[in-house]
């Protein structure tokens, strides 16, 4: 699920819960939108983000190293960085593996 599919699913649960049964058609959009725009922000503050059940958002530093460019093989230094690092909850990752279970598939 994309944030646009993620935007249409909220639009009909929040037109559910309207009381006028008339939604702003962007709610839905902006309450996305504010959703990863505080993860966004929690994440460069250092913070951890964890919903529980589903997993949590964290930040893994790694140092710079002397790297290999894969199309001419000369050496390249990597500099110092932060990249976002995504851990599934327990109950998404059974979830999940209930799923693979039923059809097969190997488990996470």
């Amino acid at each position: 699920m994309n944030r646009s599919q993620l935007s249409t699913e909220l639009k009909k649960e929040i037109s559910d819960i309207d009381q006028n049964g008339n939604p702003d058609p962007e709610l839905a959009q902006r309450i996305v939108k504010i959703f990863f725009q505080g993860i966004k922000n929690a994440l460069d503050d250092g913070d951890k983000v964890e919903l529980r059940s589903f997993g949590s958002f964290h930040l893994k530093r790694y140092g710079g190293y002397l790297g290999r460019n894969p199309k001419t093989g000369q050496q390249v230094k990597v500099k110092p960085k932060r990249l976002p690092v995504f851990k599934i909850g327990k109950e998404l990752k059974e979830k999940i593996n209930q799923a693979a279970k039923k059809s097969g598939e190997a488990e996470l």
